[in-house]
């Protein structure tokens, strides 16, 4: 409840209309530590990944449409079959099931 907002320290994020825009009341500001280029690492390389290989084939119409895109991308293929190298080349929904046994 309220959201999580992270993002680097860019002028465009720290804006007086930026913050007005996205209020205390409803969002919580987080923002990388100065100076230290790998705080959002691995967000960036997942969003240039679902941009590549899903967002790109579409022409997103609002944001309940973008929120059943990116829904489907992780539950139906990038959990459950995509193979991830730190998961044994398995998918991570594979991966966690031989975990169990």
């Amino acid at each position: 409840q309220p959201v999580v907002i992270h993002s680097d320290r860019g002028c465009q994020f720290v804006s007086k209309s930026y913050l007005e825009a996205t209020p205390a009341a409803h969002f919580i500001h987080s923002y990388s530590n100065k100076g230290n280029p790998w705080d959002n690492a691995c967000i960036e390389a997942f969003h240039a990944l679902i941009k590549r290989e899903w967002l790109n084939r579409y022409v997103i119409k609002n944001v309940s449409h973008a929120h059943n895109l990116v829904f489907e991308y992780i539950e139906t293929f990038y959990n459950t079959v995509r193979i991830h190298e730190h998961c044994g080349m398995r998918s991570p929904y594979d991966f966690e099931n031989t975990l169990v046994c």
